[in-house]
């Protein structure tokens, strides 16, 4: 699909996520990556043999220091391809109603998963640990769509990630995934076996001519719609136009 086009839609009032327990949460969000060769190894033979993954790009990716992964979102695989797309070691944000679930609760942030709070209320839980990662020299990614794209349309973005990269200093890198929405479609649990996955590492975007101005939200917004444009151009996805809400903030 061509990146040119825009596509305009009426989207309904969305419904604000319920709050997780603010215990549950800090105990998943401090434990998050600390057994990540687990999961790496665990998920190796569904990345390896049962689908077909291409990585282009992965040397767009600084071997050292902190970055912001930007990556589109159209399958509920995504953020593990590609968190275990890197040697370097990932923290993804997801979701926190996956913790309601027992099992997704030890499993998910074992993965090396950050749950975030959607629902704001305990979001700087989550946040304050992603500006540590980011501190220390870390790697974290994010879906700026913040949900799956349900229908192919690239939704707009959540200013949050222009506000982790511009806090810290840290430059972002537009991944664009091809083929998972096909691979494992909405209500899909197991990925079609050996279904073609391409995952593409574009050009770090620095801080540039928003250096000197970091706070403001227009900042927020022009490094937002760059990041954008970026993952666009890699997905070839058309992009849809709506206003873009987020607690990222």
């Amino acid at each position: 699909m061509s990146t040119e086009a825009v596509t305009k839609t009426a989207d309904a009032t969305p419904v604000a996520p319920a709050s997780v327990d603010k215990d549950v949460l800090a105990a998943a969000v401090a434990s998050a990556g600390k057994h990540a060769w687990i999961g790496r190894g665990l998920s190796a033979p569904l990345r390896n043999q049962w689908l077909d993954v291409t990585h282009v790009g992965l040397e767009n990716v600084p071997a050292t220091g902190p970055v912001v992964l930007a990556a589109n979102h159209l399958a509920f695989i995504d953020s593990l391809l590609v968190m275990y797309s890197l040697d370097r070691r990932v923290s993804f944000l997801g979701k926190s109603e996956y913790l309601e679930h027992p099992i997704a609760r030890r499993l998910f942030p074992m993965t090396g998963m950050l749950p975030l709070d959607r629902s704001g209320k305990r979001v700087r839980v989550t946040l304050d640990r992603v500006h540590e990662i980011l501190d220390e020299g870390g790697v974290v990614g994010v879906h700026p769509e913040g949900t799956r794209s349900r229908d192919g349309l690239l939704n707009p973005g959540s200013p949050g990630v222009a506000q982790m990269a511009l806090r810290s200093g840290a430059p972002i890198i537009p991944v664009a995934l091809t083929g998972t929405g096909e691979a494992q479609p909405v209500g899909k649990i197991i990925p079609r076996f050996h279904s073609p996955i391409e995952i593409r590492f574009g050009a770090p975007i620095g801080m540039g001519r928003w250096a000197n101005n970091k706070r403001t939200s227009t900042a927020r917004a022009e490094l937002t719609e760059e990041v954008m444009q970026s993952i666009a151009a890699l997905s070839g996805q058309q992009r849809r136009e709506a206003v873009a809400t987020s607690v990222l903030v």
